[in-house]
């Protein structure tokens, strides 16, 4: 089942991710899919296709490589880094034309093959920093 697990992240991450086919998302997550990230809470997969959209309409070219995937019986770690390019309103602040490199985590837990549950957690503060929302070292 790992091997199954790990097939889908790669394809969600090369579909849903890297090309915008988030509608691969109704084939790999569990209708009662919640997802757990910062500062949010996300249940099915219409809300989690939502979250992917708003973010490539930020950063239109938006690229995830996955670095590491780790199992542990239903449960699947990845660790990938995302890059893009700031080319869309995001949380409130205007494109500033800036690269961004994001470190995330993802730990994914599964059941009968299908997504239902996941905890991720990212670099928020160096993602303001990059985007001149915050300077190094300020938390202002």
């Amino acid at each position: 089942m790992s091997e199954q697990n790990k097939a889908a992240i790669r394809r969600w991450v090369e579909e849903a991710i890297n090309k915008g086919k988030v509608d691969v998302l109704d084939e790999l997550l569990a209708p009662n899919y919640v997802y757990h990230g910062p500062g949010q809470e996300l249940h099915g997969p219409a809300a989690l296709k939502q979250l992917i959209i708003d973010f490539r309409a930020a950063f239109p070219d938006l690229h995830a490589a996955i670095d590491d995937m780790v199992v542990e019986g239903e449960k699947l770690a990845t660790r990938f880094t995302m890059t893009g390019t700031h080319k869309g309103a995001f949380v409130g602040i205007a494109p500033t034309g800036k690269r961004i490199t994001l470190p995330v985590l993802v730990i994914t837990r599964f059941e009968r093959g299908r997504a239902v549950e996941d905890w991720e957690v990212y670099d928020g503060l160096g993602l303001m920093q990059q985007l001149g929302a915050l300077k190094p070292g300020s938390l202002q």
